[in-house]
């Protein structure tokens, strides 16, 4: 695997119940799957010699992280290695301008979008105000994103190739999970709704399951399916959506790993999007997706105006709470807004959840 962060901690997790082998690289040498691998080696997953003597004794390679070296990953697949997401297919993901394009010519729905250069070339687009400017390559979890509010918001636009894309009408912004394996047997995941951090533009609240009734859901998982389906892709697949107040549905991008929208799957399902990534990649029939339990999860981030090594406040008061699960990453650091760890609760009756949601929002705190 490529990448030894928490999604990489959660996969071990799964795969040690499967008695297989796992081999980290990460460029960290305290990264959370550090202390977890005894096969981990700290390299740079972008250095394509680095990558190729990583892989040259694998079986099967996987990612974590996107912003991988595809070039490497696609020679070890012409030397005979399994690769997953295919090498191929992490180009297309890995270039939003390229994705874009994509769901373009397989008829995917998404957002009205142009092609752009640089912050110049951007300020001919003024009159599609407001809009939002994603990097084309590089950018993930809220980071390479700005959005565009005004003419003055323009100035502070990145100086670099990137995707614009007019404002939508929204709902709710969606996400669906979905599975592939090399038989071509897929599986979905109920939708979840997610809820943003307006700060960090990153998840702060997920609902399990999404807030839509019976048709949105439907048309949701068969939108999903016909994405992975059509990159032909093999492992795990998050596919954000936006839901408009007219009630269609756009992609908004994909991720081609387990994503911070799958986490609560790890209680609330009866398989975890980790196990269903390592079945999707090893050649296992897919597992059961349904819900056991509806569920709400928060990200718990590390405290604005605090730095340097991570202290938790609030630890016993969550568990006190009753049917909440605390997922810590073990990163050693804490920084304004990075992710360092989740809370998941179960509750029947979804509202009782989002009560909890908002009390642990309010009283775990990560500083330093």
């Amino acid at each position: 695997m490529l990448g030894g962060g928490q999604l990489g901690k959660m996969f071990l997790q799964e795969a040690a119940n499967y008695n297989a082998e796992v081999y980290i690289l990460d460029p960290s040498a305290d990264a959370p799957c550090a202390a977890l691998c005894p096969n981990f080696t700290c390299g740079s997953f972008k250095d394509y010699d680095t990558v190729m003597a990583f892989g040259k004794d694998m079986d099967i390679l996987t990612i974590e992280f996107e912003d991988v070296n595809s070039d490497a990953l696609a020679e070890l697949e012409r030397q005979g290695k399994k690769v997953f997401p295919q090498p191929s297919v992490l180009k297309i993901i890995q270039d939003k301008g390229l994705q874009k394009e994509f769901y373009t010519q397989h008829g995917i729905p998404t957002a009205p979008y142009y092609l752009v250069n640089s912050a110049a070339e951007i300020r001919s687009y003024a009159g599609m105000l407001p809009m939002f400017q994603k990097l084309r390559t590089s950018g993930y979890d809220g980071y390479g994103v700005k959005a565009l509010k005004d003419e003055a918001a323009l100035q502070t636009a990145f100086d670099a190739a990137s995707v614009l894309e007019q404002k939508a009408d929204l709902d709710m912004e969606l996400s669906v999970i979905v599975a592939r394996n090399e038989a071509g047997e897929t599986a979905v995941f109920p939708s979840v709704a997610m809820e943003f951090n307006p700060q960090a533009n990153m998840v702060e609240y997920l609902y399990a399951p999404a807030p839509v009734n019976a048709e949105v859901e439907k048309q949701a998982q068969a939108l999903a399916l016909k994405v992975i389906d059509a990159l032909g892709m093999v492992g795990i697949l998050a596919v954000e959506m936006f839901l408009l107040k007219n009630g269609e549905l756009w992609v908004n991008e994909v991720a081609p790993r387990p994503h911070n929208s799958g986490h609560h799957t790890i209680e609330a399902n009866y398989t975890s999007q980790f196990e269903m990534h390592f079945r999707s990649i090893t050649g296992l029939p897919p597992g059961n997706t349904g819900t056991i339990m509806p569920a709400v999860m928060v990200n718990i981030l590390g405290e604005p105006g605090y730095s340097g090594a991570a202290i938790y406040e609030g630890l016993n008061e969550t568990l006190a709470l009753g049917n909440t699960y605390i997922h810590l990453y073990g990163k050693a650091i804490t920084k304004p807004y990075r992710k360092m760890g989740h809370v998941t609760i179960l509750d029947n009756d979804i509202r009782n959840a989002v009560n909890k949601a908002v009390k642990i929002k309010d009283i775990l705190k990560v500083k330093a």
